[in-house]
């Protein structure tokens, strides 16, 4: 494996290197020249650009030539104004849509003559594009309170677009579908999860803009479409000076960072370098409010290097290193563990404390991503980018691997892991405009290298039992290691063949830590290959844009897929109301999650591994491909040059669905395949651009996740048994963000800066909650298994939860409230149920589909406020930022004992001060 990946990045860095050959396939440049009204050119003129919803902005000067250049823009219109002593204001909307350079020649107007192009109120909002999205600059993104700082990309996308459901650990989920996401860094395409239980995220410093497509994706996007982020990272192109900054920060649960940033370059030529690292006692989101066991740090180091060789050919290359370390937070249940400490095997085992789990992550990431760019005539442009990209995720378990028993409903089995995900391939295009057409076309391929290694054993003494006691309803006994043992001990045997109740399952004698057994080994890999070919062209025609493509990938994983995909939009706009109507259709290919396929493909097929892995009955197949039908409707609206309005109606059927399931008290999850889905639902965003200092913006969405039974593959999950449809775990009725922003005015010394944000959740599905609905009432109950009687009344059975998960859930019967050590009587009377954190149904109301329990609606609010230029300097600045996350400290929960990502809290009251140094 080591000698074909060294081959792979000798061969990425021998095109790099062999091409000596300023765009980029996601990003655009705008080329002019500034002349009088005789045709001399005019230098030292000042040409700036900007979008007042993404909030872009950037500025240069003319040279001698009387020439500018902007480059790396994201696909947006843009306002565009060159000022020159002597003339008038010469003005214009600029639309860059393609990686062909926009090309101007601007004649300037001598006094105070009228601007070259008048542009009215209005028109500079809107777009008229047939796919919703979200632009974000980092203008912006600097002043946003974010919740996350090890995942503050994921943070960034979460609170500023519209469809997202917010959970724990920087996972987001788009449009209804389980962290179907995608990135396209400056072209290059990363479909595997970015959440920093699976990968360190590219860091957010290095990033200079992202659109997020929520919309019917293009031709050009594959693989995870739910959301596709489109993101541009920072260059040094143009800057003719070195520019940079200093900072670092400290806040709640000792959380320290620091960083540094520098650009410089010329006109032909740039570099962006970026390093910065965390420390935290708080990385990940734990099962408990408050906050123990939970320690992290996190190290970036991002260089791009861009170099234009020839007025046609250029090179750019990205050049990226992460590494995280973190603790697997610890409930309360996960401390003093009792288990067997002798004996284990005899007729008399002894328990003792065997200490706390300490199970721990590390993750390491590298990525390598040239691009060559090749301009041919004045209308086409070529792109091409190998890249390699590798994710190794190394798990171990406690020092006692006894320490990592939990409840019985959570871990039975210390775990081990070290696997590896390496993605290469490249990327290419070729651009053409002309007229009313830009056309694309292009191909992507990739090959993942996928390698698992799992260790895993039984910590349970009564997991696997030889002998059950046949006087207290079979309960499964500590010690013995045979069945045979049982009669002389006054027991009865486990034993399928001699017991029709028994569940005792030979094969996992060996592999019993309890008993003096060892771990089992196992290991599996693939190579995962994937090509895409597309082909797409944007049509404009009078108020018309007719945006039409198809798509072909095929997969050829551990199974075998090909699929032709058409994606259609057409958009319409009103110029005199400023209004663009829109509609679009994509068919995609849905292929499984890389993370651990190999092993939730095969492992419900593996006798030892099956028990362990919770695995459903009839879902020992291999994960399939699926295919979706994706539709939008929506509209966007500018009221003047203040406000703009934008809104999509959705509609997806998915067939062979994906999620994940969770193992135990771990981040090891496990790629699932349900038969189908349905996801209707629509995303809102307003924005209120800078007005008198004053802006914000507002993201709404209600998006449904139904979820249709059989699992068809996969490891683990237990929902859907009932046959009847589902609302996965991330189904949210209702969710929004609101920014709020405003400047204060005025000369005065210090001019601070004041963001606020509020977040409001109406509450993931929380299906583990106990509730009273028996199956007799609702066949698709969510409450039949903890449905009984107390006195002849309705009462929920408790049990099967600890104190501590009890706890978690905020549970109360008749008032009182359950503790980390007390339990609630069970059962307990359904009229005196309740609880503080979770929104249990009625009683016999509770159905998997239409009345789920959900987590309790929250609102959150954080708060910034900071000065950019303390000390009011010119060519150095100092700043300051205070931040404060959760300010009201609401006590409340992302997710309850979720089959895919298990308990989690959200942040605590966080307050971080920031000091910057800025040349």
């Amino acid at each position: 494996m080591r000698t074909r990946v060294r081959h792979i990045v000798v061969f990425v860095l021998a095109i790099f290197l062999a091409s000596c050959v300023l765009a980029q396939s996601n990003s655009g440049t705008i080329t002019g020249t500034v002349t009088d009204p005789s045709g001399a050119v005019v230098a030292g003129a000042s040409v700036s650009i900007n979008n007042p919803v993404s909030e872009y902005s950037r500025t240069v000067t003319t040279g001698k030539t009387g020439h500018y250049q902007f480059t790396s823009l994201p696909f947006n219109p843009y306002h565009l104004a060159i000022t020159a002593t002597g003339f008038a204001t010469s003005a214009q909307d600029v639309d860059v849509r393609s990686t062909v350079p926009v090309t101007l020649a601007t004649a300037l107007q001598v006094g105070s003559a009228a601007s070259t192009v008048t542009v009215q109120g209005g028109q500079d909002l809107v777009e008229n594009d047939s796919t919703f999205h979200t632009d974000v600059d980092r203008g912006l993104f600097q002043k946003v309170p974010l919740e996350s700082q090890s995942s503050s990309l994921s943070s960034l996308v979460t609170l500023t677009s519209p469809g997202v459901a917010a959970d724990s650990n920087g996972l987001f989920h788009g449009l209804g579908d389980h962290a179907s996401n995608s990135f396209s860094i400056d072209g290059q395409p990363i479909t595997d999860q970015q959440s920093k239980v699976f990968s360190n995220q590219f860091p957010s410093n290095s990033i200079q803009s992202i659109e997020v497509i929520s919309g019917a994706p293009p031709a050009e996007f594959g693989g995870k479409t739910s959301l596709v982020i489109v993101a541009t990272t920072r260059s040094g192109q143009g800057l003719t000076k070195p520019t940079g900054s200093i900072n670092t920060s400290y806040g709640t649960f000792g959380s320290a960072t620091g960083g540094i940033d520098l650009g410089y370059g010329g006109q032909n030529w740039g570099n962006f370098f970026e390093l910065d690292g965390l420390n935290t006692g708080r990385f990940l989101d734990p099962p408990e409010f408050v906050v123990f066991h939970d320690k992290g740090n996190e190290q970036n180091i991002f260089d791009r290097i861009d170099r234009q060789f020839t007025p046609v050919d250029a090179i750019h290359i990205n050049l990226n290193y992460s590494r995280s370390w973190f603790q697997t937070p610890n409930s309360y249940d996960n401390l003093n563990v009792q288990n067997v400490v002798s004996g284990g095997s005899g007729s008399d085992p002894v328990f003792g404390i065997v200490g706390n789990a300490d199970q721990r992550s590390k993750i390491e990431t590298f990525d390598i991503a040239p691009t060559y760019t090749r301009i041919i005539g004045a209308n086409s442009i070529f792109n091409f980018g190998p890249y390699i990209r590798k994710d190794a995720y190394n798990y171990y378990p406690s020092g006692n691997p006894l320490a990592d028993l939990g409840p019985a409903n959570l871990q039975t089995s210390s775990i081990a892991q070290s696997r590896s995900l390496t993605d290469a391939g490249f990327h290419t295009d070729f651009s053409y405009v002309k007229g009313i057409h830009n056309i694309k076309l292009g191909a992507n391929y990739a090959q993942t290298f996928l390698r698992e290694r799992d260790s895993l054993g039984v910590v349970d003494a009564t997991y696997n039992s030889p002998c059950v006691d046949n006087l207290i309803d079979n309960a499964p006994q500590p010690g013995f290691s045979d069945p045979t043992q049982c009669a002389a001990a006054g027991l009865a045997s486990n034993d399928p063949a001699v017991n029709p109740n028994g569940t005792y399952k030979a094969v996992l004698a060996p592999y019993d830590l309890t008993r003096s057994g060892s771990s089992y080994t196992y290991f599996g890999h693939t190579d995962v290959k994937e090509l895409a070919l597309y082909i797409e062209d944007q049509i404009k025609t009078g108020n018309w844009l007719f945006n039409v493509g198809i798509r072909g990938d095929l997969y050829n994983g551990l199974t075998v897929a090909r699929q032709a995909e058409p994606r259609v939009g057409i958009a319409y706009s009103i110029k005199p109301s400023n209004t663009v109507l829109r509609i679009s259709y994509a068919r995609t290919l849905e292929t499984p999650f890389n993370e651990n396929l190999v092993l939730s493909s095969s492992g419900c097929s593996n006798a030892v591994l099956s028990p362990l892995l919770l695995c459903s009955p009839g879902a020992s197949g291999t994960l399939q491909p699926g295919f979706r039908n994706e539709f939008h409707a929506g509209f966007q609206q500018a009221a003047g040059k203040n406000f703009v309005f934008s809104g999509d109606y959705i509609w997806k059927y998915t067939h062979n669905a994906f999620d994940f399931s969770v193992l135990g008290n771990t981040p090891i999850t496990f790629p699932i395949d349900w038969h189908n889905s349905k996801i209707p639902g629509f995303a809102l965003r307003a924005d209120v651009p800078n007005f008198h200092n004053f802006s914000a913006f507002v993201v709404m969405s209600s998006v449904a996740a139904r979820f249709f039974p059989p699992q068809s593959a996969g490891a683990g999950a237990t929902v859907g048994g009932s046959g009847y449809p589902f609302r996965i775990d991330h189904d949210e009725r209702f969710n929004q963000s609101t920014h709020v922003q405003y400047q204060i005015p005025g000369n005065r010394f210090i001019k601070p800066w004041i963001g606020f944000n509020w977040r409001f959740d109406s509450g993931l599905v929380a299906g583990s909650v106990p509730c009273y609905n028996p199956v007799s009432n609702d066949p698709n109950t969510a409450c039949g298994d903890t449905s009984t009687t107390l006195n002849g009344q309705p009462a929920v059975d408790l049990s099967g939860l600890t104190a501590d998960q009890e706890f978690e859930a905020g549970l109360t019967c008749d008032g009182i409230k359950a503790t980390p050590t007390t339990p609630l009587p069970t059962p307990c009377p359904a009229s005196q149920y309740s609880s503080s954190l979770v929104n249990i149904p009625a009683p016999n109301t509770g159905n998997n589909d239409h009345t789920p329990p959900r987590i309790q609606h929250r609102n959150l609010f954080d708060a910034s406020i900071g000065d950019d230029n303390l000390f009011k300097g010119d060519n150095y600045k100092w700043s300051l930022r205070l931040t404060g996350v959760n300010i009201a400290n609401k006590y409340a929960l992302y997710n309850f004992l979720s089959t895919f990502s298990g308990t989690h809290y959200v942040t605590p009251r966080a307050l971080t001060a920031e000091l910057g140094f800025h040349f």
